[in-house]
């Protein structure tokens, strides 16, 4: 009982070791939530207080947003950019872009990663290993060859073809991620569901979909993010009545800044980051346990 005793307090973490993973901990989080947290607060206030030259102070106390407003804070910005700019214009086409990049990806990319993973040929592993060559090449490399085409066409400029190019990028990835997820479960499910009557197609859709949801809702969220946040292909690819918001908040700013159109970058990057930081947290538990089955795989 005493060795047992013993064997026990020697695997429970030092006080002092947890008390230094906890600040640390601490530490990093402020650190990395502190520039969105300011812009945040920035956002309220107007361009001579949040980019104020006396001292960052002006940007606590609204001593310019006070006189302007006679409020210490102003949602001009948002009111600006939403209606005054039309943000929402470019919203939208994000919202159309990444639900064209996830649907897609997620539909090729499970059907080759279920191929691939159930072949026993030796060209399905040169077919990953091309995959993930053409993942290593930069996208703009690739980007420049689509240009001619698209231009000698007139099919610049639309969202279609950007989603359509997002694809081609991700869809590396999303083969490589789902292939692994495919790896970890049992052939003898769908063998069983053939033995059954099921066609091959019909015990992919029956029998390993529903066990296959936690690897598809993962890689969906990492294509999510791609397109999402995407700014080479978007800028180089869409034209400015069909941008996307990332792309948008660039061409606030500008090469020559414009009275009030920092502060329209302020208010549309916030915009832009607030639902990512209630998407993240939300799937998180699903995000890890979908990698933790993808690793084991």
């Amino acid at each position: 009982m005493l060795e047992m005793r013993n064997v026990s307090d020697s695997r429970r973490t030092p006080i002092g070791l947890f008390a230094c993973a906890a600040v640390f901990m601490a530490v990093w989080l402020m650190l990395a939530a502190f520039p969105f947290f300011w812009t945040l607060w920035g956002s309220f206030k107007v361009e001579g207080d949040f980019f104020s030259y006396s001292g960052w102070l002006d940007a606590v106390n609204g001593r310019v947003t006070l006189a302007q407003t006679s409020h210490a804070f102003t949602a001009a910005a948002y009111r600006n950019v939403w209606i005054g700019e039309e943000f929402w214009r470019p919203a939208l086409h994000t919202v159309l872009l990444t639900a064209a990049v996830v649907s897609i990806s997620l539909t090729c990319g499970a059907l080759g990663a279920y191929s691939l993973a159930r072949s026993g040929r030796r060209y399905a592993y040169w077919i990953l290993i091309a995959a993930l060559v053409f993942r290593a090449i930069p996208g703009i490399a690739l980007i420049s060859g689509y240009l001619p085409v698209f231009f000698r066409w007139n099919l610049w400029g639309h969202l279609p073809i950007a989603a359509l190019v997002l694809v081609a990028l991700n869809q590396p990835f999303t083969l490589w991620l789902l292939h692994a997820f495919f790896l970890t479960i049992p052939r003898d499910l769908d063998e069983s569901a053939m033995v059954d009557g099921c066609t091959r197609l019909q015990a992919f859709r029956l029998a390993i979909m529903p066990v296959m949801w936690p690897g598809i809702v993962t890689t969906g969220i990492f294509s999510f993010l791609m397109a999402y946040n995407d700014f080479v292909v978007c800028s180089v690819l869409l034209s400015d009545q069909n941008q996307t918001m990332v792309p948008r908040i660039v061409a606030f700013l500008g090469t020559t800044q414009e009275a009030g159109k920092p502060m329209y970058a302020v208010a549309a990057v916030v915009s832009v980051t607030l639902p990512l930081m209630v998407l993240v947290p939300f799937f998180q538990k699903r995000i890890v346990n979908g990698l933790a089955g993808a690793v084991k795989g």
